[in-house]
């Protein structure tokens, strides 16, 4: 995510947080690839941690297939059967992308099996994630204060932790890269799966004591749990603020996707070139169809209360002008230039048409399911009908006036309950929406800049 708090961050104070921690630099992993190209977009959503990030290529993975959750996990340990790969469309390996801290634990075989993974939100990366959670100048969106640090609800004096980028976007493959809409259509499946590989191959991660993320990062520990909580390979999940269906069974969720990926496809040039323009100059890009996307989910995201509470002069700044003046919509024009429309039309695409409702009995991992009360995409009664479908699972929930947006802040606002559930030194039982903690949802709070999904 992009935001003036986080663009003032100097790289330098990044690099001495880092050299505070716990973790000797010779305990963690070297990057084994080179980061993406970076014709139309960046490999970081934060520039000044592009550095932290490292790569690593994975061969002949198959993109957009199916995967037989009843079958061998080796029968898609490259991905889902039928699955296209990048190399059969001309371009190298599948991208995968990362930052690692913290402190592994080996077994004798010399495999980590203390592993802590943050799976990106919609529009984030492992950067985003490290600048939300871990110790750095302001963590305003986890609430101000970091998560992830010695002695922290993630401590890394206990644990290896290892924030993950996902298919798509920023430092891992991306249609940005060169295909365009030639990009096949990935799943969560596929990011997923993509991740184990970054995990077991090359960061030798045999046990993943927690595997956890916000929003999309959520949905993706959800998918984590079904897919890997059965073979012992992941511990527990802690999904905070995301969905186990946003196809038609969530039509509100469905909605989201739908609208956001409609506004994309409304700009006149998507429409004229059918999402081939990277043959145009990039100030002909179609970004006020990604500058609408933005306006509609900042709009829908906030409770009424908290957002009809602001100034129209910081309102307008977020509001879509066809032909802005002043400040008309200037958080988005400024927000796009880093941004690609195909790499948001997938993002969405693979948002509404997924499904793991009917998978949840498979999860055998400790559980921990968050929600927030006032979430207006993705509605928190959901969230607790999923949880009761895993055998032992906890549900906590409070309401927030950013709504959506409190996912960040959640590890903080519950942080006892997170932190003996991640030490695994406490059952949480399911408690009724609301029961976890106060929240603060009934006065508008000020907006932390550049809120994103």
């Amino acid at each position: 995510m992009n935001t003036p708090s986080l663009k003032s961050l100097a790289l330098a104070a990044a690099l001495a947080t880092l050299a505070a921690l716990p973790a000797r630099a010779d305990l963690l992993s070297r990057s084994a690839a080179p980061p993406p190209i970076e014709t139309w977009t960046p490999a970081s959503s934060v520039p000044s941690l592009a550095s932290l990030k490292k790569y690593y290529d994975i061969p002949n993975f198959r993109i957009g297939g199916t995967y037989d959750l009843d079958a061998d996990p080796a029968t898609w340990r490259d991905g889902g059967q039928g699955g296209t790969t990048l190399e059969s469309l001309g371009m190298g390996p599948l991208k995968t992308a990362y930052i690692d801290m913290g402190t592994p634990i080996r077994n004798e075989a010399g495999e980590i099996v203390n592993a802590v993974i943050i799976s990106p939100h919609y529009s984030g990366d492992s950067a985003a994630s490290f600048s939300i959670w871990a110790p750095m100048a302001s963590n305003a969106l986890a609430g101000g204060s970091p998560v992830v640090g010695p002695g922290l609800v993630i401590d890394t004096n206990k644990y290896y932790v290892v924030f993950l980028d996902s298919i798509g976007l920023w430092g891992a493959s991306k249609p940005s890269e060169g295909l365009g809409r030639k990009f096949p259509q990935y799943s969560y499946f596929d990011m997923v799966q993509a991740n184990y590989q970054l995990l077991r191959d090359h960061l030798n991660v045999a046990n993943v004591h927690l595997a956890f993320g916000a929003s999309m990062g959520a949905t993706q520990s959800w998918v984590w749990g079904v897919m890997y909580s059965p073979s012992g390979y992941v511990d527990a999940i802690m999904p905070i603020g995301g969905t186990t269906a946003s196809d038609g069974a969530d039509p509100i969720g469905q909605w989201t996707f739908r609208l956001a990926q409609a506004a994309i496809e409304s700009d006149p040039v998507y429409r004229e070139t059918g999402g081939n323009f990277y043959d145009l100059p990039a100030d002909q890009h179609p970004k006020q169809g990604l500058q609408f996307l933005w306006s509609i989910l900042q709009q829908t995201g906030f409770t009424f209360e908290f957002r009809s509470a602001q100034p129209w002069s910081m309102v307008e700044r977020e509001v879509f002008y066809w032909e802005p003046t002043g400040n008309q919509t200037a958080a988005w024009i400024v927000r796009t230039q880093s941004e690609d429309p195909n790499d948001y039309w997938y993002r969405n695409a693979g948002g509404w048409t997924y499904n793991i409702n009917d998978e949840l009995d498979r999860i055998t991992a400790r559980t921990l399911v968050i929600h927030i009360d006032t979430d207006n995409w993705l509605m928190v009664g959901n969230a607790l009908e999923a949880a009761k479908k895993v055998p032992g699972a906890g549900f906590l929930s409070f309401a927030d006036p950013t709504a959506h947006y409190g996912v960040f802040k959640a590890p903080n606002v519950l942080h006892d309950q997170v932190k003996s559930f991640v030490d695994n030194t406490a059952l949480v039982s399911i408690q009724a929406p609301g029961a976890g903690a106060g929240g603060g949802g009934a006065a508008p709070a000020a907006k932390p800049a550049g809120l994103s999904k």
